[in-house]
């Protein structure tokens, strides 16, 4: 199989920044798959075991909320990281019919390791990029993605307007 970045792209394209940051998503993603795969977790356990972390102890539709992941999605990952000891489901006293996760001690260590290898992959993913391009790059894309979390909140509000 021939490699896509051995090909030339064409000029229509190479200077579309929503094609650059295309590109940029997908080399960055390759990295960071690759090395959460060395340390056999992926992203969506680090999201997890992060939120619980960051926020304490939730339900599984919480979580999925804060996570970005699909109800189906959250289960599984709630079960790998259970399987594993990192979570615990435990009956939620005000609802029986939900489990609330919560982090192990073995979990936060977890979460440890995997902030230190995502430490890491930043120094790689942006390596071209020195700490101020870096802090200015995180600006731009926190600003887009705040202004198109606030289009989408209007849009859906005006949708519900009677």
């Amino acid at each position: 199989m021939s490699d896509p970045d051995s090909y030339p792209v064409p000029t229509r394209l190479d200077h579309l920044p929503s094609f650059l940051l295309s590109q940029a998503a997908r080399h960055v993603h390759r990295v960071v798959f690759d090395r959460l795969d060395a340390a056999d977790a992926r992203g969506h356990h680090y999201r997890m075991l992060a939120a619980l972390g960051e926020f304490g102890p939730a339900s599984q539709v919480e979580l999925g909320r804060r996570c970005g992941l699909d109800r189906s999605d959250v289960a599984a990952v709630v079960d790998a990281l259970s399987d594993r000891r990192f979570v615990e489901r435990t009956p939620d006293p005000k609802d029986r019919r939900r489990n609330i996760i919560s982090l192990t001690r073995k979990g936060r260590h977890r979460l440890a390791e995997l902030d230190d290898v995502l430490t890491a992959v930043q120094d790689e993913a942006f390596a071209p990029l020195d700490a101020a391009e870096r802090a200015q790059l995180t600006v731009m894309l926190t600003k887009i993605i705040d202004h198109h979390i606030r289009v989408d909140r209007d849009r859906q509000a005006s949708a519900h307007e009677p």
